[in-house]
């Protein structure tokens, strides 16, 4: 017996491991997680790959790909789970168009989906995204050829062969059957995935069926009128916490997500003394002001915004950028628009009195993990902790992008460059790309005057994507994932950020331009092993 294990190129920090079939992804994961190589980080599992992150100071793609080849996958796992019924409202937007490809009428195709059995094969995409395989053939729909900016959460769409429930509002490109009440995830649950891999799953019609679901309650999050420390008074757009993230948790669907600049986030906390990795406070273009109640001291960095202090006395000062300063109780700071960059980052001293989820405070927008987005008249609240002396003397700030300016960023080809013509390529790396006024922290999406051509117009079984992933739908038009991108995609992925970049991405503002320059070719390596 041979199998075809073929190792592909994911950036800097990733390699795809693409195998022959679903059944031996799902034994080379279990392989992984019980031997784990030197090095490796966090496994991504999907249809037909296995995505390995891992560290370079430790290990490289070499060494993991070796380490794969010797594995024995002879012995298939075995999975057993929960049986579900999902109660569903057949009215999504796709119904018709999916019942017409497959040749059915919207009747028999609510039928046959009722009267299929799903089991969850593995999750990804995002927190409670359960990719489902179905013991019916017939169900194998293409994805829309341009994702939807927003899917309502709750949505039940098919893509591919696979079936999946979207956990949240998020972007995709899935054909939407209909809507389900339940919750698929929810960390006030002891597990907060709903499904797992091995669950079975059962559609039930709600106009037909007799199965009252499960209200679905709402938790809301008191806000204490009386709390006392730094109070919002403008918010232009929602500002975030952010630190460095929660790795290491791509087995419950959770991507890392943390700031977009991690440089600067760090540089805000050094100049107050604070730990590299403590929280702060992400503003996307300026538009924000506080009142503090209490002598503090602060330091902003990233994109370079204009600091006014008004003291309690009517007095208005400008404060430095990128060095630390303080406020006096009754004094009011107000960020001006940036004259460059897109988001800043403003440190405390002592750090914010967060509620870490999953390990950090960061707000993961697709998932919708962390602390709630910060709106006037919140109240940021001090958590004094012990902090270094304060550090006055930071390097001078890069100069970030402007709008209408051309950024260049360096990309490493692959995992799936030969999707796309020679042709594709070309244009990819040749032609300036602009950034559109729908990007956002899940990922930057481009229009350039010609479409990337491919080769053909296949569908790709869904796969892990790595940070810095520039992945092409059937449009031609790129979207540049950023922190809190999906963990899994449907298209391909032409190139990776390099991982010195990456902060700059998080920097670009709408209006600027990119330009792609390939710093490693595509390098695929295929692996004929006899069983």
């Amino acid at each position: 017996m041979s199998e075809r294990l073929r190792f592909l190129p994911a950036g800097h920090e990733a390699l795809l491991v693409e195998l022959d079939d679903l059944e031996t992804t799902l034994t080379l994961l279990d392989r992984l997680r019980a031997v784990r190589p030197e090095g490796l980080k966090e496994l991504v599992p999907a249809a037909r790959t296995v995505m390995i992150r891992f560290d370079p100071l430790a290990t490289n793609r070499s060494a993991i790909a070796a380490f794969v080849a010797q594995l024995d996958l002879s012995n298939r796992s075995a999975r057993k789970g929960e049986t579900f019924d999902i109660p569903v409202a057949y009215d999504g937007e796709d119904l018709g168009e999916v019942a017409a490809f497959l040749g059915w009428s919207v009747e028999e195709l609510i039928r046959r989906h009722t009267e299929a059995t799903y089991t969850v094969a593995f999750t990804g995409f995002a927190p409670g995204f359960a990719y489902m395989t179905c013991d019916d053939a017939a169900f194998d729909v293409p994805r829309r050829k341009t994702p939807r900016v927003r899917i309502p959460a709750g949505s039940v769409a098919l893509a591919g062969k696979f079936g999946g429930i979207y956990p949240t509002d998020s972007p995709g490109g899935w054909q939407i059957l209909g809507t389900t009440p339940l919750r698929m995830w929810d960390t006030a649950r002891p597990r907060a995935a709903l499904l797992a891999p091995g669950d079975r799953v059962r559609f039930r019609d709600m106009a037909k069926s007799a199965i009252a679901p499960a209200p679905v309650r709402e938790r809301r999050v008191d806000t204490d009128p009386a709390a006392e420390g730094l109070r919002v008074i403008r918010a232009d757009r929602p500002a975030l916490y952010q630190d460095l993230g929660r790795p290491g948790r791509a087995d419950q669907g959770v991507s890392e997500s943390g700031a977009l600049d991690r440089a600067s986030l760090r540089d805000a906390n050094l100049c107050v003394g604070n730990p590299s990795d403590a929280a702060a406070i992400e503003i996307t273009f300026g538009g924000f002001a506080l009142r503090t109640d209490r002598p503090a001291t602060l330091a902003l960095t990233g994109a370079p915004c204009p600091l006014e202090i008004r003291t309690s006395h009517g007095r208005s000062v400008f404060a430095p950028f990128a060095r630390p300063f303080a406020l006096d109780a009754g004094d009011e700071l107000t960020l001006g628009v940036p004259s460059e960059g897109m988001r800043s980052y403003l440190a405390l001293r002592g750090g914010f009195a967060d509620v870490p989820v999953l390990g950090s405070a960061s707000t993961d927008t697709l998932a919708k993990i962390g602390p709630p987005p910060i709106a006037a008249g919140d109240v940021l609240v001090p958590a004094d902790r012990p902090a270094a002396a304060v550090d006055p003397d930071r390097p001078e700030p890069k100069q970030l992008p402007r709008t209408g300016e051309t950024v260049t960023l360096d990309v490493v080809l692959g995992p799936r460059t030969d999707w796309f013509t020679d042709k594709g390529v070309q244009t990819f790396l040749s032609q300036e790309w602009a950034v559109t006024a729908e990007s956002s922290r899940v990922g930057v999406r481009l229009s350039g005057v010609a479409p990337l051509e491919r080769r053909d117009a296949a569908e790709l079984p869904s796969e892990g994507t790595a940070l810095g992933s520039i992945q092409v739908p059937h449009s031609g038009q790129p979207v540049l994932f950023l922190a809190d991108h999906p963990l899994t995609g449907g298209y391909p992925v032409i190139g990776v950020v390099a991982s010195h970049h990456l902060d700059l991405a998080g920097q670009i503002p709408i209006g600027a331009r990119i330009r792609f320059n390939s710093i490693a070719a595509f390098d695929p390596h295929v692996k004929e092993i006899d069983r």
